[in-house]
Parts: C-alpha cells; sequence; structure tokens
C-alpha cells in the first residue's frame, strides 16, 4: 500500500526533525537510540491514516502521533528493565546498552515530551488529545501492573488475561487512532467507533505478539523467542494449555511456570511442545481472526466511503500476516 509508505516516511522524517541530541547527552542519547531502532511504527501511522481518512491532512496529525510514538517507547524503555530483557528489536535495551538510571531517567523524559506535543493544538482539539492520552496512559499503567501481577499469581483467567492486554496494550492502538478522529473533527459517535476499531485489532495484534513470542523466527522476531516463557508469563497459550490438559500435564506446566533455571533451552523446549499438543497454539491463532473480525465489523459502521473502508481493511489484515 503505497499511501502507507508516504505516512512511513513523512512521519519518520518529521522525528528525526524533533529528536535531534541535545545536552546533557546522557538524557536525550537513549531517547534518540531507542527511537531510531525502528519498529513498527503502527500507532502513529494509525493516527496518520485515520487523520486522512476522515477528509484532513494527515500533516495535521504529526505531533499527535509523534507524542503516541514516544509515549510507547517509553513504556517499553521501562517495560524492558522490569522484565530484565536483553534485546529490543534485534539491539540492547536500552537498560543494557547504558544502566537501569539512565534507562528510568530517559524514559520518565520521554513521558513528558509526549505530552509536550499536545501544546501545538488549540482549544478543544487540545483538551480532547489531552484527555484521553491520559485516560490512556494511566490503562496502559495498570495493563503493566496486571502483567506484573499475574507472573506471581496461579489462578489468572483468561478473562483476566484480556483485559490485561486490552489495557496494556490494545487501548494504545484505539488512541491512537481516535487522535486522528479527533483532529478531524469527526462526531463522538464516529470517535468511538474508530476507537474500537483499533482496539479490537489491538487484542489481536498483541495475542499474535504472544504467539509469535513462542513461535516466531529468532532471526526475524527482534527479540528473543520464548522470552514470556523465561519470564513465566501467564499468556494465551498458557492459560489455554492449562486448561485443556490432563492434572498431571497442568502440574507439569505450573512447575516449568514457578522455576527460573539457568539453562532455559530444556524449560522453552518442552513448554511449546505442550502448547502445541493442547491444541492452544491452534486455539490462539482462532482468537487471532476472531479479534480482528471484530474489528472489521465495526468498519461497516463508520461514515467513510468503502475504498477506505478497504484500505483500513488491509492494512489490519497486513499486521496479521506478520511473521515478526
Amino acid at each position: 500500500m503505497q499511501i502507507i509508505e508516504t505516512y512511513r516516511t513523512s512521519f519518520i522524517s518529521y522525528l528525526e526533525l524533533k529528536t535531534k541530541e541535545k545536552e546533557p547527552i546522557n538524557l536525550y542519547e537513549p531517547i534518540s537510540y531507542i527511537l531510531g531502532l525502528g519498529g513498527k511504527r503502527l500507532r502513529p501511522l494509525l493516527t496518520l491514516m485515520t487523520t486522512e481518512i476522515f477528509g484532513t491532512d494527515y500533516k495535521k496529525a504529526l505531533d499527535a502521533a509523534l507524542a503516541i510514538e514516544v509515549f510507547h517507547n517509553f513504556s517499553l524503555v521501562h517495560d524492558d528493565i522490569m522484565d530484565d530483557a536483553p534485546l529490543r528489536r534485534g539491539s540492547l535495551t536500552v537498560h543494557e546498552k547504558w544502566d537501569i538510571n539512565t534507562a528510568i531517567l530517559s524514559g520518565d523524559a520521554m513521558l513528558i515530551n509526549a505530552y509536550q506535543l499536545f501544546e501545538n493544538y488549540e482549544g478543544e482539539v487540545f483538551r480532547s488529545l489531552a484527555k484521553l492520552f491520559s485516560k490512556t496512559a494511566i490503562e496502559v499503567c495498570e495493563g503493566q501492573q496486571y502483567d506484573v501481577d499475574f507472573e506471581t499469581r496461579d489462578d489468572v483467567t483468561i478473562p483476566e488475561y484480556l483485559k490485561m492486554i486490552e489495557y496494556k496494550t490494545a487501548v494504545l492502538v484505539g488512541a491512537a487512532m481516535k487522535m486522528g478522529a479527533i483532529i478531524a473533527n469527526v462526531s463522538e459517535n464516529t470517535q468511538q467507533d474508530i476507537y474500537e476499531f483499533g482496539k479490537n485489532l489491538g487484542i489481536a495484534f498483541q495475542l499474535q505478539d504472544d504467539y509469535l513470542d513462542a513461535f516466531g523466527d529468532p532471526e526475524t522476531f527482534g527479540k528473543q523467542v520464548g522470552g514470556d516463557i523465561i519470564e513465566n508469563k501467564k499468556t494465551f497459550l498458557y492459560l489455554t494449555s492449562l486448561a485443556s490438559v490432563t492434572k498431571q500435564e497442568a502440574k507439569e506446566l505450573e512447575h516449568l511456570f514457578s522455576i527460573q533455571p539457568k539453562d532455559v533451552t530444556d524449560k522453552i523446549s518442552t513448554v511449546k511442545t505442550i502448547f502445541l499438543n493442547s491444541g492452544a497454539a491452534e486455539q490462539t491463532k482462532k482468537e487471532i481472526a476472531m479479534y480482528t473480525e471484530k474489528a472489521f465489523q465495526v468498519l461497516e459502521k463508520l461514515p467513510i466511503s468503502d475504498a477506505k473502508k478497504m484500505l483500513l481493511k488491509k492494512f489490519g489484515e497486513s499486521l496479521m500476516q506478520r511473521e515478526v
């Protein structure tokens, strides 16, 4: 889709313009580093695309799109510290390349920088963007806390897990699209519909990320394959397996998710076999398809042309066909 590449090129140019390093270097260099690692740029692209789909020049949304991307990367810097993750997008995480204190402080600065970008909007648009951003930011923090809590709980349910990924990941995707709708000054009903589209797509996206964490190609995934297994995260794969296997197999799986062996290779291999044999891997793929379809159903309510609906649908389909 050529239009998506236009948005991507324009956004990256704007990001590079706005993230030049300055003093103190040890605060701003890590920010430039994490923002320069690439990634899918999913959220800012959705902000730009939504703005234009609703009939407004996407360039008016560049500051909002950058705020979303800066906030997303701030959350990754802090998440990586909490997960003790060595890699991000195939490169060293900020706390590994520098140190934990630097990563915390640079992350804090990124959060503040994200808020500053909304100051470039005026009146009701500024108020609506800032209100949505604050609501979304606290939900992301709540989702992260649920994620941390789940690591030490042995009674996590599938609905609880889905709520966690909705807050930690999906609400930011929904907010990215709603910001475009706010800037385009569409009705509140339409703003909410495009938010629901993005949120459901975000849930599908995170479920697929969970799947790829276990079964992705280590050459292309960009993160440590099996990272969720190493961290004993109760993902949809784990919870579905637990509900599907025999009592003895469930005990084995629970035991594996209670230990931190020095050599994790056997643990990862055994858990992946359980995920496959229990049917959890296949069920996860079905769940991804279900949330994707749920998102697509929202498109029918939007007051836009069929061509624009198809653009959104094709973009969603391209996300679900990824292997990284």
